[in-house]
């Protein structure tokens, strides 16, 4: 149930008088029990969503805040306040994440800022895509997304020798396609100025004519089967290159493999335990709630897909069995990109683990699940 704390409707109050009477309202109205709260601006809009297992002390802080604090800022810009109770402190933070992810308050930067810490692979769309690394899960559906990963440099470094590796293009987005096997759609004058990494042996062309898009296609399907835990993708052959200039005594040339497979090898690592992170977070997850609302979360790979009462009947049992028959029975490769609507909540999820592993305790196994 959704509570509020409205300033009585008559003539504009001062500054001193909004705080005051705003203080009273949620000093009245408020209860220490979990939940998320919304503070609202003078026209309706919702400047920004917070959660807090105990609500009223959560709220009655803000007034205590120094004037240069964010809280007091934000306060300065509020008409009134609203809030409502969750089961728990889990509830109260999934709440807040997806009244966040709805709403997109102005001053909610705190999940901006902890998303762009991290970095992904994106794999662009159109007809010739390429491998690109972002900080935070940038807004384009039709891409793909792998990750998350710490340290984007790092990331940057691997993604560059698997793109050198596979031929793989790097050029801006709007830089127009023109493979081989399309010929007769345009008029041909194109190596010159061609394509410094075509020319340099480090890209297909397909800019330039200089591969068919089957071929550029199956390049970056040999890429997709590497960061999805398929291949091995290109480190093989970097090994073998790298003996056989030692066997000449190319040292630089063979440190400069030997550095390739290094960063494509540690690349592999992270998206392994990535895998692994995602297939062990897939349970029901039982968390007990405020009065006895209690409540049983089905996760699987990091994202809550249902939520129900803990049963306490027969028939509630049965029901929750067939629910997690149709949330974990689908066959879902481990190997799949997170979809992007889910990173924050996998990240969520993660940390909430991390922070407080005891309640890895109050899990379990769905019958038959695969994750």
């Amino acid at each position: 149930m959704s509570r509020e704390a409205l300033l009585p409707a008559r003539k504009r109050p001062s500054d001193e008088e909004r705080l005051s009477m705003l203080r009273s309202l949620v000093r009245a109205g408020a209860e220490n029990r979990p939940g998320v709260y919304r503070m609202f601006g003078e026209d309706g809009s919702v400047l920004y969503v917070g959660k807090s297992k105990r609500v009223r002390t959560r709220l009655l802080g803000y007034f205590r805040c120094e004037p240069e604090e964010k809280g007091a800022r934000i306060l300065r810009a509020t008409s009134h306040v609203a809030w409502e109770y969750c089961p728990s402190e889990f509830a109260a933070l999934l709440a807040e994440l997806r009244l966040i992810r709805r709403m997109r308050p102005r001053f909610n930067v705190a999940m901006k800022r902890d998303l762009e810490r991290y970095a992904f692979i994106k794999v662009t769309r159109g007809p010739a895509p390429k491998l690109h690394v972002v900080r935070g899960p940038a807004r384009d559906p039709g891409a793909l997304y792998y990750g998350p990963f710490t340290g984007a440099g790092r990331v940057r470094e691997a993604v560059r020798a698997l793109s050198n590796a596979l031929g793989l293009r790097d050029c801006a987005e709007d830089v127009p396609m023109r493979f081989d096997d399309q010929r007769s759609l345009f008029s041909l004058e194109l190596r010159a100025p061609g394509c410094i990494r075509y020319e340099i042996k480090r890209c297909l062309g397909p800019c330039v004519a200089g591969c068919s898009s089957q071929a550029y296609a199956d390049r970056v399907a040999l890429a997709r089967a590497f960061l999805e835990g398929h291949s091995e993708g290109p480190i093989g052959r970097f090994r073998d290159e790298m003996e056989a200039c030692r066997e000449r005594a190319e040292f630089e040339r063979a440190a400069a493999l030997r550095d390739r497979i290094q960063r494509l090898t540690a690349l592999r690592g992270e998206l392994q335990r990535l895998r692994f992170a995602l297939g062990s977070l897939s349970f029901l997850y039982t968390v007990p709630g405020h009065g006895g609302d209690d409540r049983v979360y089905l996760v699987r790979r990091g994202s809550v897909r249902a939520e129900v009462p803990a049963p306490r009947a027969d028939d509630d049992h049965r029901a929750l069995a067939r629910l997690a028959a149709d949330v974990f029975g689908p066959v879902e490769p481990a190997t799949a990109p997170v979809p992007l609507g889910e990173v924050d909540e996998v990240l969520l999820l993660s940390s909430w683990f991390q922070r407080y592993p005891g309640e890895l305790a109050r899990t379990q196994p769905p019958p038959g699940a695969r994750a």
